[in-house]
């Protein structure tokens, strides 16, 4: 007779087991469902965009050879052939030499983890900080979101090449500093994107709700807050890093950057201004190439805005 309670108790510690197996599996394959269903949706919606499908190709083309660029140069970047100055565009140098008889096409292959890299450094550098600093202000309110925002605002009345002129003025010349300015005028940007969404989103019931179970802020706003706004930083990320582009290639253009023999694609805009009129292949091609990145990053990220936005099918 004494046995019969304990069976009881293990029959019924049984079936919660399985019950709590089954809830829980049910939940998780609908989260991975609902999960599928909204990515298929995402893609759909998005491939409908052929301008934006055909920019993230180009995009997806330009960073495959921002890695890899260097080795598939047909010539040294660096090698000198002074029995092909000036050369035009032909089926041995496909986009022409330079004034030392520099194969042009490889030096911007060889040059286009340098661009890139700053840009794309400098954006994950500076969205990281003004992610940080608009979460704390639009969650913490009071002052230091009056400081978060001041400070935004006076950056904000620059724009963004003189604020990066002044900084690299200060600090000197050098792709580093380069890098340095860039990444300090994208901060404001997200600071205030970061704001808006985290002031959209700490209001909600899920958000109250921890707050009420006692979970931290350190916890509320990494694991709750900062989800509800990932649609809008991964939009403002993309659309930066053109403007990046830009300023770091405007930054070389005027000498504050890399080197001019160096093969940044900005440096040898600068190096082959003299040559406008003699050898324009030597700034037309660079600046294309500048121009179709730019183009590419900026295109992509209308489109993924678009496809992000419910409102517009």
């Amino acid at each position: 007779m004494s046995n019969k309670p304990n069976e009881q108790e293990e029959k019924v510690v049984s079936l919660e087991k399985n019950a709590a197996s089954f809830e829980e599996n049910y939940i998780d394959e609908n989260i991975l469902a609902d999960s599928s269903s909204k990515v298929k949706e995402f893609i759909k919606k998005f491939m409908k965009r052929k301008t934006a499908v055909a920019a993230f190709i180009i995009m997806v083309f330009l960073l495959i050879i921002a890695i890899i660029g260097p080795s598939l140069a047909p010539y040294d970047p660096g090698a000198f052939d002074y029995d092909n100055i000036l050369s035009g565009p032909s089926a041995k140098h496909w986009f022409g030499t330079d004034h030392f008889g520099q194969d042009i096409f490889s030096r911007i292959l060889a040059g286009a983890p340098q661009t890139l890299g700053v840009a794309l450094s400098s954006v994950i550098v500076g969205a990281a900080l003004g992610t940080v600093l608009g979460l704390l202000a639009g969650y913490y309110g009071g002052w230091i979101e009056m400081l978060v925002m001041r400070g935004a605002d006076v950056l904000f009345s620059f724009p963004d090449i003189l604020l990066a002129i002044a900084i690299v003025a200060l600090l000197g010349p050098g792709i580093i500093n380069v890098f340095i300015a860039v990444a300090v005028f994208t901060v404001p940007s997200f600071a205030r994107m970061m704001r808006s969404a985290t002031l959209a989103v700490k209001g909600s019931l899920y958000v109250e709700v921890s707050r009420s179970l006692g979970c931290k802020d350190g916890r509320i706003l990494f694991l709750h807050i900062f989800p509800g706004t990932i649609q809008s930083l991964i939009v403002n990320f993309t659309m930066r890093i053109g403007s990046a582009i830009m300023a770091a290639s405007s930054l070389s253009f005027l000498g504050f950057g890399a080197n001019v023999t160096d093969p940044e694609w900005g440096a040898m805009l600068s190096m082959s201004r003299s040559y406008l009129s003699t050898a324009p292949h030597m700034v037309y091609l660079p600046g294309l190439v500048i121009f179709v990145t730019v183009l590419a990053f900026n295109l992509f990220g209308d489109g993924l805005r678009d496809t992000l936005d419910p409102k517009i099918k």
